[in-house]
């Protein structure tokens, strides 16, 4: 059984973003659920399949079901981080295929800049790592970026044009939580959070929630808006805890970037939109290589000169990703909206001129969880 071009994501939506302190997380799934399923034109009525991972509900679906009056045919709740909701595209398109539900709701939602300004975490920390007053998760990052710059001679400038380039495309999203414009100096000046990040190499903390509604691709032909399909999806992890990743500057998504491309049939070459899980600059350079946009070891050199800005030769994050536009502790969700909106021609001045193709990468944990999606304005 082949999922290809067999299911079309038909509706999706965020929730208020930024700082939302009169909602609770489920109310954001809520809020950006509706969004999403009037954009597609669906009843809540028809939704069969619950899709949802959470740090704030123990069994989320389940929450998400009792709150919005949902009895599923399907549900899953695969807790994996922040990659979850890609590895869910998956989970919901094969699903749909195997007529286990007909119209698939993922969702997530989160107030962790009201609750405290922290990442809230299910995460547990390593006995091997605790004694030492690690900071989680940005140490772990630190970590992978300082033996990146002892490896292959990287440096904190190179980091700091990813976070330069994404608060270029966030000036051009009204959403966007940041839109003060910075320069690699100003990155360079921010406070040393973790050797080598420095704050401006971290990513925010938001409130806020997402919702992607999924259908078989002859039902998406009758609704609302323009189908966007499904090419290809894979996972892949090998590691939980830092201390266990085989190499520090070589992560899962070699595997799973490789086990979408074959679904898919594409290759790097083929990609016209790229939107990575940044949550520290470092994750940017890793995942550019792994995925095959550039040879190991050259991600820094990559992204120097606006490669990865507006006008370069590689949009990357063009909604300002965790960096400059959200990130309510988990950011898989919101790169999945940004890639549909982008194939469909629906982000006005940052909108690309050409987007036929898009790759959405999931990471979760501590460079742990890893899952890519290949999307597509036309099923094969």
């Amino acid at each position: 059984m082949s999922i290809r071009g067999q299911v079309a994501i038909v509706g999706v939506a965020e929730s208020d973003l930024g700082h939302v302190p009169h909602m609770s997380a489920i109310d954001l799934m809520a809020q950006a659920a509706k969004r999403a399923l009037d954009e597609a034109g669906i009843d809540k009525s028809e939704v069969d399949g619950l899709f949802s991972a959470s740090a704030y509900y123990y069994m989320p679906t389940l929450s998400l079901g009792a709150y919005l009056g949902i009895v599923p045919k399907y549900t899953d709740s695969t807790t994996i981080g922040g990659s979850s909701f890609v590895s869910h595209l998956l989970h919901a398109a094969a699903a749909i295929q195997a007529g286990l539900c007909h119209v698939a709701l993922i969702c997530y939602g989160s107030t962790q800049r009201t609750d405290s300004g922290k990442l809230v975490s299910m995460s547990e920390m390593s006995p091997f790592e605790e004694p030492f007053g690690s900071m989680y998760p940005i140490s772990s990052y630190a970590l992978a970026a300082r033996r990146h710059m002892a490896q292959f001679g990287t440096t904190s400038e190179q980091l700091a044009e990813v976070a330069v380039a994404a608060r270029q495309w966030a000036m051009k999203n009204p959403k966007a939580f940041k839109r003060d414009p910075i320069t690699v100096e100003d990155v360079l000046a921010s406070p040393m959070i973790s050797s080598p990040l420095h704050k401006l190499d971290c990513c925010l903390v938001t409130d806020g929630g997402g919702a992607v509604v999924m259908t078989s691709a002859e039902r998406a032909k009758s609704l609302k808006k323009k189908p966007v399909y499904l090419l290809g999806a894979g996972e892949a992890h090998f590691h939980r805890s830092i201390l266990e990743m085989p190499d520090l500057t070589e992560t899962a998504a070699k595997i799973s970037g490789q086990r979408a491309y074959e679904m898919a049939g594409v290759k790097a070459s083929d990609i016209d939109l790229v939107m990575l899980y940044d949550a520290f600059t470092i994750n940017v350079l890793l995942f550019l290589e792994d995925l095959g946009f550039c040879r190991k070891g050259e991600g820094g050199a990559f992204v120097q000169n606006g490669r990865i800005a507006p006008g370069g030769e590689l949009p990357v994050n063009t909604n300002g990703g965790g960096l400059s536009y959200c990130h309510p502790g988990m950011l898989g969700i919101f790169l999945i909206i940004e890639a549909v909106r982008q194939l469909r021609g629906e982000c006005g001045d940052r909108q690309l001129a050409q987007c036929d193709v898009a790759l959405v990468h999931g990471n979760g944990g501590v460079l742990s969880s890893q899952v890519t999606a290949i999307l597509s304005r036309e099923p094969d």
